[in-house]
């Protein structure tokens, strides 16, 4: 670090009311470390800011000492985009506050808020908001991008339950951002992911969720995977819309309920959430079961949400290697359901999974214009290919596995790019056409608050 870079840290470190570190310091380490186990990058100093005023403290100082930015929430990122080599991380995780007002039925958390953080706040008083299904994931990365889970078929996306943010720019500002205030760029963010600045607090509507909910999960072996896909594609859309279901390639987990000689097996499983009630649930396990093939085996229980949104954080872990792509599915077709069926059991992990999310109902209810998320608001499934491996050795044979699926899916895929989210390798091309005719917008926007693209560690739109 130069003399004039030490004099700036020395003066930024005085100013922080949190944390400055660089390495070989305490703490320094740990505060670089990501989730996906494959990128190992160390930064020139890691801010870690307490308020707003600090992560402005922090942009500013990268903005005059020429160092890349990177914006590391829950350290969720795929493509390792949470960190930078020889630049600045600015590390939210103790920015990760939770306020909730059950009367006005909304919620502010700061922008180092895990899942978790949030589902614990807002089920105190038997509230949520739609998030992701894995409880250490970062509200901030996977809300900018749209933020889909178990709640997306009764109220939309994260970013459709969305009222404001508060947000610091690429020139040091502190802005807030909402449908009455700086309108352009609340239209950004809610769906352009992270090019428009660090959010440091996002205030969100809630709805009644839970304390209990109805659980139900049911496996079928890879040998019966096209008659469970032509079967699933006709009754999942006509469950009532409080009953989500996702479908999953995986591996039968050794859990208790599943039988021995299951354990391990490669296959489908269905994931019914219900939040109606436990009778609205059981009927619809009944359909499930009068339409599909029968299971190698099921189990059903209420449970509380909290630990449905908790239940697959152990095979999502930090510590494992991992590689992601995704496409948009308009319906399960029987050529994408033999391109499907042949495909993922070719995976060499068992830690490796294919998710389908049927999105419909509240997903639609949002106009397509309303927000700059990258897919049309038409009924359809979100694919996501995900290889997981313990050591970086096995990494390179799944990778081959996700592309190969990826690329045989390809034919029978909506043809406008995929969720901003699932994209590990960001290239311009396909986030143009993710974005489609949204693209272009976001690039005025992108030249408003942020002309010299320094927040571009991400799915980058360039001013």
């Amino acid at each position: 670090m130069t003399q004039l870079a030490e004099t700036g840290f020395d003066a930024l470190r005085a100013t922080l009311e949190g944390l400055a570190l660089r390495p070989g310091e305490e703490g320094y380490d740990d505060a670089r470390r990501l989730w996906n186990a494959e990128h190992d990058r160390r930064p020139a100093v890691i801010v870690r800011p307490r308020s707003a005023a600090d992560v402005q403290a922090a942009v500013r100082y990268a903005v005059a000492e020429g160092l890349e930015i990177a914006v590391r929430g829950g350290a969720h990122s795929m493509a390792g985009l949470s960190s930078v080599d020889d630049g600045l991380m600015i590390d939210l995780s103790l920015l990760n506050q939770v306020s909730v007002d059950p009367e006005a039925r909304r919620a502010r958390a700061a922008g180092g808020a895990l899942l978790g953080d949030l589902d614990a706040a807002t089920q105190e008083y038997g509230l949520a908001v739609p998030a992701g299904i894995v409880s250490h994931t970062g509200v901030g990365g996977l809300v900018l991008g749209g933020g889909m889970g178990l709640l997306t078929r009764l109220h939309g996306l994260s970013i459709d339950n969305l009222e404001s943010v508060q947000i610091v720019t690429a020139d040091g500002s502190i802005l807030r951002a909402a449908e009455d205030e700086n309108a352009d760029l609340f239209w950004a963010v809610r769906g352009g992911g992270g090019n428009f600045g660090v959010v440091t607090e996002f205030e969100f509507r809630l709805h009644p969720a839970g304390p209990m909910v109805n659980y139900g999960i049911a496996f079928w072996g890879a040998e019966q995977g096209v008659e469970l896909f032509r079967a699933a594609r006709e009754v999942i859309p006509a469950l009532p819309r409080e009953v989500n279901v996702v479908i999953a390639g995986l591996n039968a987990p050794p859990a208790p309920f599943v039988p021995e000689e299951h354990h391990f097996k490669v296959g489908y499983a269905l994931i019914a959430v219900g939040f109606g009630s436990p009778e609205q649930h059981a009927e619809a396990m009944r359909q499930l079961r009068g339409t599909l093939p029968p299971p190698l085996f099921e189990f059903t229980t209420p449970m509380p949400y909290v630990a449905v949104q908790q239940s697959i954080d152990e095979p999502n872990a930090w510590g494992m290697c991992r590689y992601e792509k995704g496409a948009y599915l308009e319906t399960l077709t029987d050529e994408a359901i033999d391109v499907i069926t042949e495909q993922f059991p070719q995976k060499t992990s068992p830690l490796s999974v294919t998710m389908f999310y049927h999105l419909d109902h509240g997903y639609l209810e949002t106009a397509d214009d309303a927000t700059a998320f990258s897919g049309q608001r038409t009924e359809r499934y979100a694919v996501f290919m995900i290889a997981t491996t313990p050591v970086r050795e096995a990494l390179e044979a799944e990778r081959t596995w996700v592309r190969t699926f990826w690329d045989a899916l390809q034919p029978h895929t909506i043809n406008i790019g995929s969720y901003v989210n699932g994209m590990t390798e960001p290239d311009e091309a396909r986030i143009r056409a993710s974005y489609g005719d949204k693209y272009d917008r976001l690039r005025e926007i992108k030249q408003k608050y942020d002309p010299d693209n320094v927040f571009h560690r991400n799915q980058n739109i360039r001013p």
